[in-house]
């Protein structure tokens, strides 16, 4: 099956100019568990710009996207819970072209059923961030993963961002007091809209701000952004035997000795690295099934804010100006 895709052929920057273009591509013959899916929206991560500029991913032409709400319009022959038309959900992989494609071959084990009455680009806005945020929260810090089941305060550097919009209402859910950090008028009303029952300023001493909240120190702290610059001062802040996570790589060594006589743990969470080793595949597909059932519930809250209709370069290389800016609150939904 051939499918048009936009892709680029080595990696650029957006001041070099537009260097999306459309393909055909021939899709891979399905495996026995995989899809093939109609994409109808896709969701632009931050990591889409960064593997523009790298020119890292798949051969080329290079096809990024990893959100996407789609119809499913083939099987492979070992799939047994999904049928032909079902609208699905799934955040995709670094091991196979990407979502910026009219149709998609995706392993059926990392991916939900969407139903009726929720809005398929609300959905696309979500399915990256919020399997980071699970993971993370119920996973690595191992949390419960039940409505109201936990007790404690979770600091979240960067609430208002797309992760931390998500881990937000993730951990307002299981019962946690949630503490974001914003800086501007606009990130703190969105965090707060996200459910944080706090929202300090990271342009200002967290330490003492949070000693003023009667937060001197918590057991359960998630960095979002600059690792390097906040990992000392959320190790002197953790609890003993709390939980210090992060998303964000270090450009330096971080010194995890810090953590060794509180018994405190470091947690890295990568959201490609089951797809990347195989490694408990299908728990992802879980994990979606969950988003669906909380999003029917109305507890979890879509981050969309702003679509862009079309399919063309011009659409894609709009869309990673608007990331790059970096002043968006909120998800950019790309409708096909």
């Amino acid at each position: 099956m051939i499918s048009r895709v936009i892709g680029f052929e080595k990696g650029f920057l957006l001041s070099e100019g537009n260097h999306f273009e459309t393909y055909e591509v021939m899709l891979p013959k399905l495996n026995k568990l995989d899809l093939v899916v109609k994409n109808l929206a896709v969701s632009i991560n931050p990591v889409d710009t960064k593997l523009r500029q790298s020119g890292k991913g798949t051969p080329q032409p290079h096809v990024l996207g990893f959100d996407s709400v789609g119809i499913v319009t083939q099987l492979g022959s070992d799939v047994k819970n999904f049928e032909v038309g079902d609208r699905v959900l799934f955040a995709g992989t670094t091991k196979r072209f990407g979502s910026y494609s009219e149709n998609q071959v995706v392993d059926s084990r990392i991916v939900a059923k969407l139903p009726g009455g929720i809005s398929t680009d609300e959905a696309a806005a979500l399915p990256l961030t919020f399997i980071t945020a699970y993971e993370m929260l119920f996973e690595k810090m191992e949390l419960i993963p039940e409505e109201g089941q936990n007790n404690g305060t979770i600091l979240i550097i960067n609430g208002a961002g797309g992760v931390g919009s998500l881990a937000t209402q993730l951990a307002k859910w299981a019962g946690l007091t949630v503490i974001t950090t914003a800086s501007r008028k606009e990130s703190k009303e969105w965090s707060e809209k996200m459910g944080a029952d706090h929202v300090i300023d990271h342009h200002k001493d967290l330490t003492k701000q949070l000693r003023k909240i009667g937060h001197p120190s918590l057991p359960y702290i998630l960095i979002l952004h600059s690792t390097d610059r906040y990992f000392e001062e959320m190790s002197d802040l953790l609890e003993p035997f709390g939980h210090l996570g992060s998303i964000v790589g270090a450009n330096k060594d971080v010194d995890l000795t810090k953590l060794k006589n509180k018994s405190g743990s470091f947690d890295w969470e990568y959201m490609f690295a089951k797809t990347d080793y195989d490694y408990n595949i299908a728990s992802q597909g879980a994990i979606l099934a969950l988003l669906v059932q909380l999003m029917n519930e109305k507890k979890i809250k879509s981050t969309l804010t702003k679509i862009i209709p079309g399919f063309s370069p011009d659409v894609f290389y709009q869309a990673h100006q608007f990331i790059e800016e970096d002043k968006m609150i909120g998800k950019l939904v790309v409708h096909y």
